[in-house]
């Protein structure tokens, strides 16, 4: 009984989740690195590495063509990964626990609760039953619409399967695609994009929010009645999409969008929009985009989705509250408000270290991404390279899988650094951190001094 109390003051949530990440990336890995995989070309170790990581971490970032390099067996195991690391492994181990035994032990309650990003653990039960049986209907919808849209171009089974791989992808917010050039060809097309984009956002909103917006449609609740969290959320969330949108019809109207009409202009500009912060698709070429555009493309990928859900980023909650703060001590508040109600110092200080350690971390490694694909060219290239490499950075950490199309030619060692951005960027660094850490320090206080800034 001691060893077994030991072992789960040990084994943290925080630790956990790290573990069980990286043990799914392991035996992703391993199955990718099978014969049965390719398409008799074979593939490194740390390709095979990365993509499991790519695939686990919901990223989207490959470095061989997913739909020609990977045979049907591997291109299932990248699916299972996907579906697997979107909703989370204690999701799906909680769910065959809860499905067994009909309850959850006080540990599982604890787990779930932190993999969900918070919540009453009184409702977990239901919760549970409604992420996993929810994730299902919703994909088997957008399989089902996607697969009668590319029954119009391939034979219908290879049209299920495409329909089945996309609708999964999209809305665990994973950006692969079994075309070659992601979602391009079909950037006219308004099933496509609008199932797609539907899928992405249901994804990234987070589980907690699909269910209080469940339950006001099921109980005809007034929207103000609504938690606090899903307001932020859905606020923020549609704010960017509109703002990016924008953004992008201004600024690629003449330049990546020329050749296209009003109508595939505006879907273009949304769909850039909607799965920049998280998803990986894209029916723009990234690689055409203007600086502008570039540079929105990764304030969204550093913002991300929302808590709880299959997306990276700080997420939008983090971003709400971090500009929330600074609003109230620009104006000498001394409380922090969203929506008429304080904000906990204890929530305000979170969001400040997840912000932070993000920064450090993709600081640092993108530093060391830079100096080690340093190239001996023209200073003119380095230039060039040093904006791919940031982007390829800023896609890693938000686990987005946008890419302006040097991922295949990077160095062993730069593709490293990405998987372990990858990695952070899924988890989170302020979740690693203190899983590494493995201890909670003491609430001490000392006495108070002051130090001038600004």
């Amino acid at each position: 009984m001691k060893f077994r109390i030991n072992i789960f003051k040990i084994l943290t949530p925080e630790l956990i989740l790290v573990l069980s990440f990286f043990l799914l990336i392991l035996a992703g890995t391993m199955l990718l690195l099978l014969p049965v995989s390719t398409n008799g070309a074979g593939i490194s170790f740390i390709d095979a590495l990365f993509t499991a990581t790519s695939a686990t971490c919901v990223t989207g970032l490959v470095v061989v063509d997913t739909g020609s390099y990977w045979s049907p067996f591997g291109q299932i195991v990248i699916l299972l990964l996907i579906q697997i690391g979107g909703l989370g492994i204690m999701t799906f181990s909680s769910f065959l626990v809860y499905i067994i035994a009909r309850k959850l032990s006080i540990w599982d309650q604890g787990m779930l609760e932190y993999s969900f990003a918070g919540g009453g653990r009184q409702h977990l039960g239901q919760l549970l039953w409604a992420i996993v049986l929810g994730t299902f209907v919703m994909e088997a919808i957008g399989a089902a619409v996607l697969s009668v849209r590319f029954a119009q171009d391939f034979a219908l089974g290879r049209a299920i399967y495409l329909g089945i791989f996309h609708s999964v992808s999209a809305f665990c917010n994973a950006g692969f695609s079994l075309f070659s050039n992601s979602i391009v060809d079909y950037r006219n097309d308004v099933v496509i994009n609008l199932t797609i984009m539907v899928l992405i956002i249901l994804g990234g909103l987070g589980f907690w929010v699909l269910y209080d917006l469940k339950n006001i449609v099921r109980h005809r609740r007034n929207v103000h009645s609504t938690r606090l969290h899903t307001r932020i959320v859905m606020s923020i969330t549609f704010s960017l999409i509109l703002f990016g949108f924008l953004v992008f019809l201004i600024v690629e109207w003449n330049q990546a969008m020329q050749p296209l009409y009003l109508q595939g202009k505006i879907l273009a500009s949304l769909f850039q929009s909607v799965t920049a912060r998280t998803a990986g698709f894209n029916t723009l070429d990234v690689a055409s985009l203007t600086n502008g555009s570039l540079f929105l493309l990764l304030l969204f990928m550093f913002i991300g989705a929302s808590p709880g859900s299959t997306g990276g980023g700080i997420k939008t909650t983090t971003f709400a509250i971090v500009l929330s703060m600074i609003k109230a001590r620009m104006r000498n508040q001394e409380q922090v408000q969203i929506y008429k109600r304080g904000i906990p110092e204890s929530t305000i200080s979170k969001a400040i270290g997840i912000t932070f350690a993000a920064i450090v971390v993709l600081g640092v490694l993108t530093m060391l991404l830079l100096i080690v694909e340093s190239p001996e060219q023209t200073q003119i290239h380095q230039r060039t390279l040093f904006i791919d490499l940031v982007f390829e950075a800023f896609s890693a950490i938000g686990t987005v899988g946008l890419s302006t199309g040097i991922t295949p030619l990077l160095s062993s060692a730069a593709k490293s650094l990405l998987i372990i951005l990858m990695y952070v960027g899924r988890i989170g660094p302020v979740t690693l951190t203190i899983a590494l850490a493995g201890v909670h320090t003491k609430n001490l206080r000392y006495a108070q001094d002051n130090v001038w800034v600004g």
